[in-house]
């Protein structure tokens, strides 16, 4: 692994740079490109983000996202071009190359250097440079301090603190996730010298519903959410007819599983969804039940402790019997974590 302050030396003369976010890239992943792109290019580099895949409409409002290249068979082959004769490849929000699909081959087969910023669990070593840390809230954080390893404070402005924030107060779960730090309130408070406007943000984010997603999620709710009390866990499972009755467009379930985890006495929670490509999953939990190991041990998966996902092949009534019958192998855990949700001590 090669030091920072290589990288920084580096970046001192103009490159070819590509930022990669994860398959649909969320605030987190999409805020910290954006930002990075921006200071990037102020330093004089010419700079492309690829997306493997679209991302969510409510995400549209971040500053410089319709430069934005999003793979598609069609565009295959400009890619490849851009990602082969790139100098520099920096890898957000991700640590597995798998996180790019179809770009991954390309990334492997770059001869770029490669830099990692990123705080999931189960890290790949792929990069030639990492500013890497599970403690980390978001890849947004990881950011911010990039930008002053890299000595760029005096590039930031408004468009890059927004972007930044984005990514931060929703990777924290507007601030009340456990990896919400003394550390993240002070970066918070350091981008608000910005003047952004924190509240529109949020409402950009989390109150610029379409009617179709509203509806979903009241489906989702009243039909689709099962509660297992003697596990102290729930699910909500959509098939693809679900999701084709209310014209679901990416973004459309996100969230969703925190519904199932904020029912009380819940501590383990799971978002089952049916795609033409398999099963995906999305689990969440509270305290010390570790859902990244759980999504690794039955779901191919992984993230954090308390927030990670998973695919699986197969039917959706496969999945779900799948998620059900694993539960018992957890019980005395789940029903132990969620005593200890009823007291502070």
């Amino acid at each position: 692994m090669r030091s920072l302050e290589e990288l920084k030396h580096q970046l001192q003369n103009p490159k070819s740079i590509v930022i990669l976010p994860h398959t649909k890239p969320d605030a987190d992943a999409l805020g910290s490109s954006l930002a990075l792109m921006s200071l990037m290019k102020k330093m004089g580099h010419k700079v492309n983000i690829i997306s493997p895949t679209d991302y969510p409409a409510f995400l549209n409002w971040i500053h410089g996202q319709d430069e934005v290249i999003q793979y598609t068979e069609a565009k295959a082959a400009e890619i490849k071009t851009l990602i082969s004769e790139s100098d520099i490849i920096f890898a957000l929000d991700f640590c597995a190359l798998k996180r790019v699909d179809k770009l991954e081959a390309m990334v492997r087969e770059s001869k770029a250097e490669k830099v990692l910023i990123d705080h999931h669990i189960g890290k790949e070593d792929f990069a030639d440079y990492e500013l890497w840390s599970s403690k980390a809230s978001s890849t947004a954080e990881l950011i911010y301090d990039f930008i002053h390893l890299m000595d760029l404070s005096d590039k930031m402005g408004k468009h890059e603190a927004e972007a930044i924030y984005a990514g931060i107060m929703t990777d924290t779960g507007s601030f009340r996730f456990p990896a919400t730090s003394r550390k993240v309130h002070l970066i918070i408070a350091d981008l608000m010298e910005y003047d952004i406007d924190h509240a529109k943000i949020h409402r950009l984010v989390y109150d610029n519903n379409r009617l179709k997603k509203l509806q979903l999620l009241g489906y989702a709710l009243s039909q689709k959410l099962k509660f297992l009390p003697e596990y102290n866990a729930a699910y909500i499972s959509l098939s693809e007819k679900d999701l084709e009755e209310f014209n679901y467009r990416t973004g459309d379930s996100e969230g969703l599983v925190n519904y199932a985890l904020s029912l009380k006495g819940v501590v383990f929670a799971a978002l089952i969804t049916e795609k033409d490509d398999g099963v995906k999953c999305s689990f969440r939990s509270v305290g010390e039940f570790n859902v990244n190991e759980y999504a690794s041990k039955h779901f191919n998966g992984g993230g954090h402790k308390n927030a990670a996902g998973g695919r699986i092949e197969g039917s959706l009534e496969s999945a779900l019997s799948k998620f059900e019958n694993s539960l018992k192998e957890y019980k005395e855990e789940l029903v132990k974590q969620s005593e200890l949700e009823n007291t502070l001590c």
